[in-house]
């Protein structure tokens, strides 16, 4: 197991919590890679003079026979076989993109151009680093699910070379009984394309490769802001007032300076679209769209203050200011400071909202509150304890003494709560809502 109830939340008395643990357990994996835009500064000179190394590589491939870049690209497929998919057209997207930079190269072989493309391409492993601080929402497609069960998407917070992060996803079953069942991954990754990119400010569409299973979709930084990582989204399904739905997965784009909200919007996780937010609560982390409007207006729990939560309301769901200071730290286990853990719950009692909390030794643990259905500014009741909180053998990793979710799923009475493990694995844990309820004051 990764982590447990603190001995004081274990069954036998008022206030307790029952956490079943799911056999979910996922770790950094070196050997996910995919194939990424290796770039030369175009402003560069070679020892040639005033001729840039991007312009001086491609002369030195058109200057080689047809069988001697037949023999080059030969090695490379010998190289890399069996470690990518459609590797040659992406060689060819890579093509397309240096010849929109240099002049001359309207007539070159296939061949050629596959080669000039492999040059300009590198391997990077997305998951080398560390896998963290997971969402789940229900799957698009529930299409021969039976039992109660639901088919899920998970999207997972992914660290490569440089502490770059990236969105990756997992698709699978979870049944009222607790059980959880992921599907195997995919063999071969490929990064989501962009288009109509604003490389300073956004907003950026990414599109799923057509050759890619979701679960072999890699979501990279584009912009400016983003360029040091896509971090902690929370996945919500929402759901106009017509019965329309679209998926929404709030995230921080850190530029590596400073941080700010942005918002993935997608129908059915091929398309993406990537939107910078608007206003004084997008400077902050960690907001999260409920999944209905309230009274007519878009509605959100997020951060002002950097240690206490707020409830939004907009009607601009890109645009968030000011709102209503709802909760602030309590208790000893989050005095430093607390935030939400994903997009409020609805069941009969009530919103759910899962928080976290930061107490002695920066430790990271997972508590909950009840908001009103109607006003969801009142708060009903809130945990006085962590229903869970890192031990001994989940102590040790990348960030010690965190345990971290970003958003869980109702199934039924039971709510899946994947959470991250010392930022540096993922597991999941479900719990019966009632349960939940009556552990708090």
């Amino acid at each position: 197991m990764s982590a447990v109830a603190k001995p004081e939340l274990q069954d036998g008395g008022p206030g307790l919590v029952h956490l079943d643990h799911t056999d979910l357990h996922l770790t950094a994996d070196p050997s996910r890679v995919v194939l990424r835009p290796f770039s030369i500064a175009g402003s560069t000179v070679s020892a040639q003079g005033a001729m840039s190394r991007t312009q001086r590589v491609v002369k030195a491939v058109l200057a080689m026979s047809e069988a001697q870049a037949k023999a080059e690209l030969d090695e490379v497929d010998h190289d890399f076989h069996g470690r990518h998919w459609q590797t040659h057209g992406i060689f060819e997207e890579r093509f397309s993109q240096i010849r929109n930079v240099i002049d001359g190269l309207q007539n070159v072989s296939d061949v050629h151009a596959k080669l000039i493309g492999a040059y300009f391409s590198h391997e990077y492993s997305y998951a080398a680093a560390a896998i963290m601080n997971p969402s789940m929402v229900e799957h698009p497609d529930q299409t021969g699910v039976r039992d109660g069960a639901v088919r899920f998407v998970m999207s997972l917070r992914t660290v490569g070379e440089g502490h770059i992060s990236s969105v990756t996803f997992r698709e699978g079953l979870a049944h009222p009984d607790g059980q959880i069942n992921l599907w195997p991954q995919a063999p071969f990754a490929i990064s989501a394309a962009p288009s109509d990119t604003d490389s300073e400010s956004g907003p950026v569409h990414l599109r799923r490769h057509e050759s890619a299973a979701l679960s072999g979709t890699v979501l990279f930084p584009t912009t400016r802001q983003q360029r040091n990582g896509l971090e902690d989204m929370r996945l919500v399904r929402f759901t106009e007032d017509d019965g329309q739905s679209v998926f929404i997965g709030t995230y921080t784009a850190y530029s590596g300076h400073s941080t700010g909200c942005e918002m993935m919007e997608t129908d059915r996780f091929v398309d993406f679209d990537m939107i910078p937010l608007r206003g004084a609560a997008a400077a902050h982390k960690g907001l999260a769209l409920f999944p209905q409007r309230i009274d007519g207006r878009y509605a959100a729990i997020g951060r002002l203050d950097h240690e206490s939560l707020y409830f939004m309301q907009s009607d601009d769901r890109h645009a968030w200011n000011y709102g209503r200071r709802i909760m602030g730290p309590q208790y000893p286990w989050e005095l430093i400071q607390m935030g939400n853990c994903g997009s409020p719950v609805l069941i009969d009692a009530g919103w759910l909202l899962l928080t976290h909390g930061v107490g002695a030794m920066r430790q990271y643990s997972l508590g909950a509150a009840l908001l009103d259905k109607n006003d969801p500014s009142k708060v009903l009741a809130r945990t006085a304890e962590p229903f869970l909180t890192p031990i001994s053998e989940t102590r040790e990793g990348y960030v010690p003494n965190v345990v971290y979710t970003c958003g869980g799923l109702l199934v039924g009475e039971r709510l899946f709560v994947p959470y991250g493990v010392a930022d540096s694995a993922v597991r999941c844990v479900s719990l019966k809502t009632r349960d939940l309820v009556a552990a708090m004051v």
